[in-house]
């Protein structure tokens, strides 16, 4: 599952999905390795390269968003992220980590989806979330 263009909007610089690695209707799950050179890096405390925390739910919701379209919980219609319900950032993600991002189906409704999601670094929690995204017409 690694043709995540094919299933969201989103193109780099703003794809911070690299591959679904499995997708049932209660869980997603997906990986996303911020390299290097990930252009925020230069401006988001330079003097110390790690991943904003806002991108961390946005490359959640986008694995969601990713694994909702799979799931044919949308069809044609986009799906924005619309609210996020609650946050919590645990520890920083350095360049080079290999993020793993396990999602949960909570609602899915007509106009949208409620999901849950952890990101993960080497085993260890980094974020947590919970976030509304809803059909754009």
């Amino acid at each position: 599952m690694k043709n995540i263009e094919a299933l969201i909007p989103h193109r780099a610089p703003f794809l911070f999905v690299d591959e679904l690695i499995s997708v049932d209707k209660d869980e997603i799950i997906g990986v996303k390795t911020f390299d290097d050179s990930f252009f925020v890096y230069s401006g988001h405390l330079p003097e110390r390269k790690i991943v904003p925390e806002v991108i961390l739910i946005e490359a959640m919701a986008q694995c969601g968003g990713a694994g909702a379209k799979k799931l044919n919980f949308i069809k044609e219609d986009l799906l924005v992220l619309a609210m996020i319900a609650s946050a919590r950032f645990h520890d920083e993600v350095e360049p080079g980590t290999l993020v793993t991002m396990v999602i949960k189906n909570l609602k899915v409704r007509n106009r949208g989806v409620k999901q849950s999601g952890t990101a993960h670094c080497q085993g260890k929690l980094v974020a947590e979330a919970t976030w509304w995204c809803v059909k754009l017409r």
